[in-house]
């Protein structure tokens, strides 16, 4: 299992489990600032390490009315406060290929969304930056196609990469979540990440915009931890009722440091057992 770094924080290898998490979208510059700031204080009395996660245009929605976000380079710009003033790593995910170079100069990770998992001219464009690269896998793939993913990211020499299962479609307007496929992607030799929160997603469930079941979350979330993975992604909020973006899915902030402590003691468990590596 190769370690990728990101930032200072360290992913795979013998590293325990890290978390990527923040809203869905940014809403504001001084509400990702309080975000962050509370995510840091969680993830430090844990000891977790923690990459901020926020998206500064979610150009995949549902209805066109749906909220986007402030934009490419509003949204940079506060993701980089956020980066500078906490000192953590930032990702956030691109929908366009005329938007890589400038993300890249901000983001620590840049990811590949889901939809977008098999759109070669982009999946290159973002490796070739050099910046670690996260694919989340299409909920229209099986885990096994995720090899042809990886390789055409190393054909542009870049070999740090990271996979995030985000559940697979089950019918209309549900996924589920397959914890072989963690196994099976962790076989490839990067980095598992597992989407406790957007596998839960019910994607158009609501009509003009996608529903979800977040009391699942803890479920699922200590289901893949056990199973192995090498990070938790996750979406949170202080009052996903009030989310314009993913609220049915977010965590509501105040349930994270109990199911971090567990999280912790579960990865602790599973990384001691060799069969579990």
């Amino acid at each position: 299992m190769k370690e990728i770094i990101a930032g200072k924080v360290k992913i795979g290898g013998e590293n325990p489990i890290i978390l990527i998490a923040g809203p869905c979208v940014i809403e504001s510059e001084k509400s990702a600032l309080n975000t962050a700031e509370i995510l840091k204080d969680i993830c430090e009395e844990i000891n977790i390490p923690l990459i901020y996660k926020s998206s500064y245009d979610k150009a995949n929605r549902t209805s066109v009315k749906s909220f986007r976000g402030p934009g490419l380079k509003d949204g940079l710009k506060i993701l980089k406060t956020v980066k500078d003033e906490f000192n953590i790593p930032v990702l956030s995910d691109i929908h366009k290929e005329e938007e890589i170079d400038e993300a890249a100069e901000v983001l620590d990770i840049i990811q590949i969304p889901a939809f977008l998992s098999r759109q070669t001219d982009m999946i290159i464009k973002a490796a070739k930056t050099g910046r670690v690269v996260n694919v989340k896998k299409g909920q229209f793939l099986a885990p096994w196609d995720v090899k042809n993913i990886i390789t055409k990211i190393e054909s542009t020499k870049n070999k740090k990469i990271l996979i995030t299962e985000r559940g697979v479609s089950f019918g209309y307007n549900n996924l589920v979540a397959d914890m072989r496929a963690l196994p099976i992607m962790r076989g490839f030799g990067y980095p598992v990440i597992f989407d406790a929160t957007h596998s839960l997603q019910l994607p158009g469930g609501a009509g003009k915009s996608s529903g979800g079941q977040r009391e699942f979350v803890p479920h699922i979330t200590r289901s893949a931890v056990a199973t192995g993975c090498d990070g938790i992604f996750m979406e949170v909020h202080p009052d996903p009722d009030k989310a314009p973006c993913d609220g049915p899915n977010m965590l509501k902030m105040d349930n994270l440091p109990p199911l971090l402590m567990q999280v912790k003691e579960i990865d602790r468990i599973v990384k001691a057992d060799v069969g579990g590596k």
